[in-house]
């Protein structure tokens, strides 16, 4: 073989390496960042649960209190906010205003044992605390994407795409500052 052949076929194997290379590179960060979309509206299919369930459990509450307005009120506020969120930053304030009010909810409660002990209430509350631990995996999810995601866009030669392609940061769906608190319970 000439020469000439050899250095025309090395260089066609370098630009179809490079170009492997890219394609490649794009599609992975393509999956991911599709990825991170499916986990966040996983995430907003468990909010809009909760947000379904909410007025169930503030009806029935209604039934067995006459004072408690101003809980039910925060309850309602909340979830109002939670189902009217559209950024991810509105949702989650929305959703640990709405952790807060519930909270406080359960511990009204507690003042009244007919509530308590109603079948409806029950059943709403267990729903409600599945629908919780359903809420926590999804963000888990959600986050577990967001990781991996942003980590693909940041390595080399990804970030050289990223770039050109456009591809940017997920942001993470984060805690209320006050979850890691431990709530105090008086009797």
């Amino acid at each position: 073989m000439k020469k000439s052949n050899i250095g025309i076929i090395s260089i066609i194997a370098v630009v179809i390496t490079v170009a492997l290379v890219m394609i490649s590179g794009y599609n992975g960060m393509v999956s991911k960042e599709e990825k991170v979309d499916s986990s966040l509206s996983n995430l907003d299919v468990m909010l809009q649960r909760r947000a379904d369930l909410i007025p169930n459990l503030v009806n029935t509450v209604k039934g067995y209190t006459n004072h408690e307005t101003k809980i039910i009120e925060e309850i309602t506020q909340a979830r109002s906010k939670l189902v009217n969120a559209n950024s991810l930053e509105e949702k989650s304030n929305a959703n640990n205003e709405l952790t807060k009010s519930l909270n406080a909810l359960m511990v009204v409660v507690e003042n009244y044992p007919d509530l308590k002990s109603s079948e409806n209430f029950r059943q709403l509350s267990d729903e409600l605390a599945g629908t919780e631990n359903r809420i926590a995996v999804a963000r888990k999810d959600y986050n577990d994407s967001v990781n991996s995601f942003n980590s693909s866009i940041k390595k080399f030669p990804n970030n050289i795409l990223a770039g050109i392609y456009g591809f940017e940061k997920a942001t993470y769906f984060k805690a209320d500052e006050a979850a890691g608190e431990v709530p105090s319970v008086n009797f």
